[in-house]
């Protein structure tokens, strides 16, 4: 009887499991392998893909506007990255205390990130606009020249950088909040005892505990800096000369402008293999005990 009862529930458990590994098989497993497949051949989603072996990969080695798009994306890290943690747990410190309206602000910062990307990049593109933005306006009111936010080589990237900070931070801030409220208070009455100043309780106290939620945000910032692709498409287009180019705007352009899947794919190959290498050293350097 036990038995039939087990079997029973068996059945039962697979019948519920059943839709997920339909799902899984159809948009993770099949795309994954579908794309490796790519990777080895040569296709432009009219006729049969035709094998060409590791030429994708020769050419990506060769190519400079691959290279150029990875460059695009790493000074986009450096200076996300950096931004991200300084004003998200700067603010978070600031939230964490009994301040008026806590609750408030604290709605407020999260906000742009269930915003829509193409409506916050569209709304950032106004305000960076030469002739008409409202940065520029403020800037000629003080006395000073007018900035080409979006089409100067040397500052698109890192306008694009401030933008999806501020797009990104109230996400990091709630999890250096959470980061901040679970260190026990305990510790930093007793550090007021011993004579401690608050720029040391920072250093000795709250930045140490903090160190599984800071390895966390960098690697979660990694990701979405290696994932940049919206931003650059709808502000400049990847210009100007592919100095906002990112590598996933230059995989889909090679995709579905140019017909190269199989080129695509390699990129997306590659691009995941910088990105372990990236969260290996981050692991390796922030404090690759931290397990989650």
């Amino acid at each position: 009887m036990k038995g039939k009862i087990k079997e029973k529930n068996e059945k039962i458990g697979y019948l519920f499991v059943t839709p997920y590994a339909v799902f899984f098989l159809a948009f993770t497993a099949y795309p994954l392998f579908f794309s490796f497949y790519l990777v080895f051949h040569r296709w432009d989603l009219l006729t049969a893909p035709e094998f060409v072996g590791l030429k994708n990969f020769s050419f990506l080695l060769h190519d400079p506007d691959f290279w150029q798009a990875l460059l695009n994306t790493l000074v986009f890290l450096l200076i996300h990255i950096p931004l991200q943690i300084f004003f998200a747990i700067t603010i978070a410190m600031i939230l964490a205390e009994k301040i008026f309206a806590r609750t408030f602000f604290r709605a407020a910062f999260f906000l742009p990130v269930i915003i829509s990307g193409a409506v916050v990049t569209i709304l950032w593109q106004k305000l960076y606009s030469t002739d008409a933005g409202i940065i520029n306006h403020v800037l000629l009111l003080m006395g000073l020249a007018p900035v080409n936010w979006l089409t100067s080589p040397k500052i698109a990237m890192p306008s694009i950088a401030i933008m999806a900070t501020w797009k990104n931070m109230g996400f990091y801030i709630i999890l250096f909040l959470s980061g901040l409220l679970n260190i026990p208070q305990d510790l930093y009455e007793a550090s007021k005892i011993e004579g401690a100043s608050r720029w040391q309780d920072f250093w000795r106290i709250t930045l140490p505990l903090l160190k599984p939620t800071m390895l966390l945000v960098v690697i979660l910032s990694t990701l979405g800096a290696f994932s940049l692709f919206i931003e650059p498409y709808v502000m400049t287009g990847g210009g100007p000369l592919n100095k906002t180019m990112s590598v996933v705007l230059y995989m889909y352009k090679q995709a579905f402008l140019f017909q190269h899947m199989g080129y695509a794919a390699t990129i997306g190959f590659a691009l995941a293999l910088v990105i372990l290498v990236f969260v290996l050293l981050q692991k390796k350097f922030l404090g690759a005990e931290t397990e989650y």
